[in-house]
């Protein structure tokens, strides 16, 4: 590895990590949207249990990393300055409508893409698209008098962007995974959830240690996300510079990789099957991902980037954001299932004999 500049370096772990990260996530479906889904249509919360699990060992497992590498989290973008808590609860609304309509976050549609569903291609395109035109395009300057509305961000500094304890936060999410799971024994099955969390504090430490010692480039102190990483990996593939390779793209990329690789030895999961949205499909993965495009730039992350990686900062701008998110993906999902339009392909049980789902 001492051919290599600290940069080449660190993007070869990104998509290291990303390769894991994407065989995991396809190996047992792991998704924030898709537990929501779950549990409206079937009960079911193995999936749900998952989520809460990777946000414990995020939570703790980054505080370990950050507290023993002395990395200062607060120089990360979840605490960027003058943080506009309106522009994050817009943003996380908006995304939280799309995932369901697109039945599927950025994360998922990288996954469902990975094994064989081109729909979720046309997702990620408008993601990556709206993403870009809200940080940089023409978007901006609609949603540029929110944002830096000075109303605004005086009522938000009132509150500050405060960093919340660890022992409550951690607390309070024991006590929903010991309801969700119902059984303790359940817990030992949630080993993709563990892992992943382990992988957001991976990859802060690639950023925030390594990345210090990088003379060639500025690396950012970042981990996992995926709605403005999509937008400039469609930006690097359109207009190729060698110097835009950067962590989160190679971790982008790896997540493709490492699901496309994993769904070629798990043949469970196929999405050929048919949904209740039929011939309109296409429709709302289009506006699906615009939403979550333009939602995840407001919010600063999608529900991995804030849900995990901004929440493993204890930022409490994260826990707006995912509150945000979880909200109006519930209520979407509820009107869409009214309207038998909120699409399942598979049903997700526990492994102990008694399935707590129902049809």
């Amino acid at each position: 590895m001492s051919d290599f500049e600290i940069y080449e370096i660190i993007n070869i772990l990104g998509l290291g990590i990303g390769i894991i990260f994407g065989m995991i996530a396809q190996k047992k479906q792991f998704c924030f949207s898709g537990s929501i889904k779950d549990y409206i249509l079937t009960k079911s919360t193995m999936r749900g249990s998952s989520v809460i699990m990777a946000i414990i060992v995020a939570i703790i497992s980054t505080s370990l990393v950050s507290s023993y590498y002395e990395i200062d989290l607060t120089e990360s973008n979840y605490y960027r300055e003058n943080i506009n808590y309106f522009s994050i609860i817009i943003g996380g609304l908006l995304f939280g409508i799309g995932m369901m309509l697109a039945d599927g976050c950025s994360n998922r549609h990288l996954i469902k893409f990975a094994q064989g569903d081109s729909n979720s291609l046309i997702a990620l395109v408008f993601i990556g698209i709206f993403a870009f035109a809200t940080a940089k395009g023409f978007l901006n300057g609609f949603f540029s008098p929110i944002i830096n509305n000075p109303t605004l961000l005086e009522w938000s500094a009132l509150l500050g962007n405060i960093t919340m304890n660890i022992y409550a936060v951690v607390g309070i999410l024991f006590i929903i995974l010991l309801f969700l799971i119902k059984k303790i024994q359940r817990i030992f099955s949630l080993w993709d959830g563990a892992l992943v969390g382990l992988l957001v504090a991976g990859a802060w430490g690639v950023t925030g240690v390594i990345g210090e010692e990088s003379i060639e480039r500025i690396i950012n102190l970042e981990a996992i996300s995926f709605v403005y990483p999509t937008a400039q990996t469609i930006d690097l593939f359109s207009n190729y510079r060698v110097n835009d390779l950067t962590f989160p793209i190679s971790l982008l990329v790896g997540v493709l990789l490492g699901a496309f690789f994993m769904s070629k030895l798990n043949r469970r999961y196929s999405f050929g099957c048919t949904s209740g949205q039929g011939e309109n499909k296409a429709k709302f993965n289009m506006i699906g991902g615009a939403l979550m495009g333009t939602g995840g730039v407001l919010s600063i992350g999608c529900t991995v980037g804030q849900g995990l990686t901004g929440l493993s900062t204890l930022a409490f701008a994260s826990a707006v954001a995912i509150i945000s998110i979880f909200i109006s993906g519930t209520i979407t999902a509820i009107l869409l299932n009214r309207k038998n339009k909120l699409p399942m392909c598979f049903i997700f049980e526990w492994k102990d004999n008694t399935p707590d789902y129902q049809i």
